[in-house]
Formats: structure tokens, sequence, C-alpha cells
């Protein structure tokens, strides 16, 4: 069911019933590593390439999140994935190895709840009884297409990120156990003039104002309905930017129940500057933690609205601004939902 104008209703309740995350050394090092089906040792993974090393712990969380349900890959009708890389060539190569019909999506950094708003939305409508929902990202591959490759060495300025070498994976199901997706608020495109590529934070805080202001009003509920409101990667910079805008549009979010993925998945003296980034970072910081928290009955009820960047090296090239986007979607406790 359609409310307002951009948030979807799934009267149906989809359920996540299993997930599955990957990880890299860095992230094994951090703050949250028991949020990780499987940690790598290697940024490699074994691989010729970092590109196929992301490819990799895509298929490999699109695996677990199989195995940690109770049905066959034969079962799951669709696969819905993206990432950063040009042509999304991981996802569209995990897809190959995977054989299961397939959407590609892009939508940066907010793809992971793009993914998931649109696995709940066919299931809510009868048009699938399992969907895979997922993206990844990697460090050094995404440096070397957006920056520079990690070789090079070259000096970052604080309000840089640093991006996930990681994997998140949504096995979502017309019926089963575990939370479930109870609304989704489509993002539009907020574009600020900001083109420095280096604060990708500021970039997006505007897009995550918009789209967690319209969530509220189009579902008529105060922001105390959620136990947290969770961003995708806006790190220090963007998240102390979103709730200056919020607080402008006298939208008050406590402080301790606003968090971000991007300051969640690495500890204090790791030299992530702003905080981390990527298609991944939403992905594990929901899939691998913040769900557990669901799962664990310590919270019924979170938003979460992935960030993205939309601009592209080209777009970078061309002295063009930094289009951003950010879509939420609500997640809760199969025992408390209304």
């Amino acid at each position: 069911m359609l409310t307002g104008h951009r948030t979807w209703i799934y009267n149906n309740q989809p359920v996540i019933i299993s997930t599955g995350t990957v990880g890299g050394p860095f992230e094994a090092n951090g703050n949250i590593p028991d949020a990780f089906d499987i940690l790598h040792d290697d940024m490699w993974l074994k691989q010729s390439s970092f590109e196929k090393a992301q490819r990799t712990m895509m298929e490999e969380a699109a695996q677990i999140a199989i195995k940690n349900s109770l049905i066959q890959k034969e079962q799951v009708k669709f696969f819905i994935s993206g990432d950063l890389i040009n042509q999304i060539t991981p996802s569209n190569f995990a897809a190959k190895t995977l054989d299961i019909p397939y959407f590609g999506l892009f939508s940066a950094c907010a793809t992971s709840m793009e993914s998931l708003a649109l696995s709940a939305f066919i299931i809510n409508g009868d048009g699938a009884d399992y969907i895979l929902s997922g993206t990844a990202s990697h460090n050094a591959a995404t440096e070397k297409q957006f920056r520079y490759p990690t070789e090079y060495g070259g000096q970052k300025p604080p309000t840089a990120q640093w991006t996930v070498t990681g994997a998140g994976c949504a096995l979502v199901a017309k019926n089963g156990e575990g939370p479930r997706v109870t609304s989704a608020t489509i993002g539009k495109v907020v574009d600020m003039g900001i083109t420095d590529a280096f604060n990708m934070g500021a970039a997006m805080a505007p897009a995550a104002v918009d789209t967690i202001e319209t969530h509220l009003r189009e579902r008529n509920v105060d922001p105390t309905y959620y136990d947290l409101i969770i961003t995708g990667d806006l790190g220090h910079i963007g998240r102390e930017v979103s709730m200056d805008l919020l607080q402008k549009k006298n939208i008050d979010i406590p402080e301790e129940m606003y968090r971000d993925c991007g300051l969640t998945i690495y500890r204090e003296g790791q030299p992530v500057l702003s905080g981390a980034s990527g298609t991944a970072s939403s992905a594990v910081g929901t899939y691998g933690h913040f769900l557990k928290l669901i799962k664990e009955q310590q919270v019924n009820r979170i938003l979460v609205v992935a960030t993205g960047s939309l601009h592209s090296p080209l777009s970078v090239q061309q002295n063009d601004s930094i289009p951003c986007i950010a879509h939420a979607v609500s997640i809760e406790s199969g025992s408390d939902n209304q």
C-alpha cells in the first residue's frame, strides 16, 4: 500500500529469515567483529584482483544466507544486488555464479536498502516467496576507481572516509520467523552543490534528512516510534550536519537513538578519518549488527536510512556537483509491530 507520495506500507510484512555477512582483515580488527559470519585475513581473498575479491565476498554472503535458512537455493526467486564498481560487475559475476534470476541495481551506498525495499515490495505483492537482497564493497577496488590506488599513498583530508571491505545479504521471505520489513520510503535525488569528493558525509546528509522527514510525515509517526534511526555511512561530519538540519526542521531525534553504520563498524584508533563508507557499510551494519539487537530483544523497531553519493569519476572530472540519495526501510520485531 502506498501512503503519501514516497512510502510503501507492507501489509503482509515480509520476513528476513536469515542473513550472511563477510568482512576483511581491517573489519576483523574493528568494533563489531562478531557481526560477521566470515572474516578474511587477506584483502585479495586469493583472487587476482580486488574486484574479483569483492565478487567472492558477495557470493559468500549470499551462500551463507541460504545456508542459514531452511530452504534450498532453487527456491530463491530473485537475487537483487548492486555495488560501486563500473557497471556493477562484481554483482553481475556473483549472479552468474549463484545462478539465480537477477536484478542489478545502482544506488551507490544506498543500494542495500534499495534492494531490500524492492525485495519486500515484490514479496508483499505475491511476486515471489524468497528473494536474496544484498551488496558488497572493497576498500582497494573503490579507492582505485574513485580516488587513487592505495599503492599511490595519497594524503586524505579529515573529511574522507574508509570504504568497508565486506558484503551483506538478507534472505527475505513471504513467511517465516525473523524481523519483519514493515515499510520503505524511496529517496529522491538531492544535490546541494557540493563538489568535494572527499567529503561524502556532508554531501549525503541533506538527502538523509529529506528521506527521514518524508518517512515520518507520510507514516504519521514521531521519531520515538523507533528505538533506533540508523544512517548508512554519514560518518562524523555527515552525522553532525544531518543533526543540525533535522533540528532546523524541528525533528528531534535523541542523540543516543540516532546511529550511523559508518561510526559503528570500526573502533576508535583505526585510521578511518570520518568513518566507514561503501555499499557494505549499511549492509553489514544492518544485517550483521543491528538485526542482532532485534533478535536479542534489545530493540523492537529500527529505521535504516542508507545514504548514497551518485557521482562517478567522469562527473567529478567534468566538475559536476555531487547528487545524493537515501532510501529508508523500517524493520520491526515479530512481537511488537503495529
